[in-house]
């Protein structure tokens, strides 16, 4: 049997439910993906942002922790952008935060664009979680929020042209 992502529906309700978000293999390099993400996050949505990279002390002027466990909140939602080869130790780490009553396990284990791995997701729903992968945070909350033109992304394009 073939793993499938959660479908739109859901993907869009998981957002709406989600408050918090780490993003592990958050870069300060303003070049990469992620920090475009990490950019987007904190100034269009709601959600308390969280970076862990233990080779960066601060991103986009916000504290960079150097694991999962060094979190000052269980996230929501953790939000991987690692090389196929990390993502069974960073599975590994959100399992290991081994959540409260009051600060239960992440529900969400996303995996940007490019990663994917069906083992690695039925191991993750093993354990609770629900798993996104090949999926882009900042494209979904985009789609879902009205923000992207049918193209993809919102041109931001103001004409006097009438539609013809």
């Amino acid at each position: 049997m073939t793993w499938e992502n959660p479908s739109a529906a859901r993907r869009a309700q998981i957002l709406s439910e989600t408050r918090t978000v780490a993003m592990v293999g958050a870069s300060p390099n303003p070049s990469r993906a992620s920090n475009f993400v990490a950019t987007y996050l904190l100034g269009s949505t709601g959600f308390e942002v969280y970076f862990v990279n233990p080779m960066a002390d601060e991103i986009l002027g916000r504290p960079v922790y150097p694991s999962l466990d060094a979190l000052p909140v269980v996230p929501d939602l953790v939000d991987v952008f690692r090389k196929p080869a990390d993502l069974g130790g960073v599975l590994d780490e959100v399992l290991a935060l081994r959540g409260t009553a009051e600060q239960p396990l992440p529900r969400t284990f996303w995996l940007q664009f490019g990663l994917f791995d069906e083992d690695l997701a039925r191991r993750a729903e093993e354990a609770g979680l629900e798993v996104v992968m090949d999926r882009c945070l900042k494209v979904e909350h985009a789609r879902f929020a009205g923000g992207l033109h049918l193209a993809g992304f919102n041109t931001g394009v103001v004409t006097s042209r009438r539609r013809t």
